[in-house]
């Protein structure tokens, strides 16, 4: 079948050749090299899903999946090859399930926070969500990237808060994973009471983690089903600054660990300054200058029976670990408060995307890794900042304790003006040689993306090989988002 009459049984999906549609997909906000796509499929269902990937092995031609919405900034929706073609998932926007008694929520890739977040809560729930999604995020890619949560409490393995999942393969061919599999269709599970929540299966394997973090290189996934929360009656949110990191540090394992706090993370004064500066840059200075250099926030929270004396016992709790530390729990921090901050990180980020609201562009670089670890690393990247002519003071920091505070998600925000080609150019030097002087320093590069995966990833030959071994069996004609990872 020719390019063009390939092309022309993708019409049946609401496919589009139009430059107005095809070039929002051919660059993000990432350093990689821009590449248009050859056109757009906008699929409404699974079974648009089915035909697309089987006629795109028909025709060898690349399928590159997208379920949220602009902007992106990590390359991975950037076609690496000519010729693809874009799998639009943002019509998908069923929310199939939300079971309290299982805590449990279903929903197609179309879906956002935003849209996602009122549903559950009338049914007395919440999303373990990740911190101040853009709008436009949707909750499924989220999961499958494996983006931190803000909850770490109930954070049991990195995975969460993912459980099933249905996925095409590069194949065509439909798969569930977990207690989806079966026995009987989703619907005949339903019939009978079950709830897709079990994660691991079919068999013993964990296939679930195949899919996470793969960038769309395996598969297509139409659903998924996550682990939700019970909606607290009652929350008093804290926080506590520091001009070092190491107290903080060590209060929030001790908070943790003995699963006193719900929401907790830690930030430094360039991030909370850009996240509440009320009326843009011009009150940004202001405001970071009566900041503390780093501030942890964390939440206590009653449920249904006896809320009041929960809070009050655990605060007791709380109390005794801060004056031990020589740190002190208060309401408010430079004029932000706590009750403001609990508020605005339980929903996405308010437009314009805080990321975006500084200078227009930003330059992530994240990795995982432990706590006896994290002082050397901030060190070697506010020295390979500042040489680099990035001034260290402008780096934006988060600091995210994941999976019952075992580990931690490590994140350096460098905002730039994407106009100004020496700051930009100023900008992917640094994040260039950070991933190196990073690993250096123990940091672990769980989830890489654009031109530092090669690097990241060559470091171990024999996950390459096995990941190779692995496309070439769900994926055997390489069609699913080509160029990215390793592959």
């Amino acid at each position: 079948m020719s390019d063009a009459a390939a092309f022309q049984s993708l019409l049946a999906f609401g496919a589009s050749r139009e430059r107005a549609d095809v070039d929002p997909y051919a660059q993000d906000i990432s350093f990689v090299n821009p590449v248009r796509p050859a056109g757009v499929a906008r699929p409404k269902n699974a079974d648009d899903v089915r035909k697309i990937v089987q006629l795109a092995n028909q025709t060898k031609t690349p399928l590159v999946p997208v379920s949220s919405g602009p902007p992106h900034f990590r390359g991975d929706t950037v076609p690496s090859v000519g010729g693809a073609v874009i799998v639009d998932l943002s019509g998908m926007k069923k929310i199939l399930v939300v079971d309290r008694n299982r805590r449990v929520a279903m929903c197609e890739p179309g879906v956002t926070f935003g849209e996602l977040i009122p549903e559950v809560k009338k049914q007395g729930l919440r999303l373990n969500m990740p911190f101040l999604p853009r709008q436009s995020k949707s909750v499924v890619a989220s999961i499958l990237e494996r983006e931190p949560v803000i909850l770490p409490q109930y954070q049991w393995d990195i995975s969460d808060p993912l459980a099933c999942a249905e996925i095409f393969f590069g194949t065509g061919d439909e798969f569930r994973t977990g207690q989806a599999a079966g026995p009987g269709t989703i619907e005949e599970q339903w019939a009978i009471g079950g709830v897709q929540k079990a994660p691991y299966g079919p068999g013993t394997a964990s296939w679930h983690r195949l899919i996470q973090g793969a960038q769309g290189t395996m598969g297509i996934v139409t659903w998924i089903s996550m682990r939700c929360e019970l909606l607290p009656a009652l929350e008093e949110p804290f926080v506590v600054g520091s001009s070092t990191l190491d107290p903080l540090l060590e209060l929030a394992h001790w908070l943790i660990r003995l699963r006193l706090v719900n929401e907790c993370f830690i930030l430094n004064h360039t991030n909370l300054a850009t996240i509440f500066a009320k009326h843009g840059p011009q009150d940004y200075q202001p405001l970071k200058d009566t900041l503390p250099a780093w501030t942890l926030f964390y939440t206590v929270a009653g449920y249904e029976f006896f809320p009041d004396e929960r809070v009050r016992s655990r605060i007791k709790d709380i109390t005794e670990i801060t004056q031990r530390l020589g740190v002190e729990a208060v309401k408010t921090a430079g004029g932000i408060s706590a009750n403001e901050i609990l508020k605005t990180v339980q929903q996405p980020s308010g437009e314009p995307y805080w990321k975006l609201r500084p200078k227009g562009a930003c330059q992530d670089i994240f990795y995982l890794t432990t706590s006896d670890k994290i002082q050397s690393q901030m060190e070697a990247m506010g020295d390979l900042a500042d040489k680099s002519g990035y001034p260290a003071s402008q780096l934006g920091v988060y600091i995210q304790p994941v999976v019952q505070g075992t580990s931690y998600h490590c994140e350096f925000n460098l905002f730039y003006d994407p106009q100004n080609r020496r700051e930009l150019q100023r900008v992917q030097d640094v994040s260039a040689t950070a991933v190196q002087h990073l690993m250096a320093k123990g940091a672990f590069f769980s989830r890489p993306y654009g031109e530092t995966a090669r690097m990241i990833l060559n470091r171990d030959a024999a996950s390459v090989s096995v990941l190779d071994k692995l496309k070439n069996v769900f994926d055997p004609n390489h069609i699913m988002n080509p160029g990215k990872l390793c592959f």
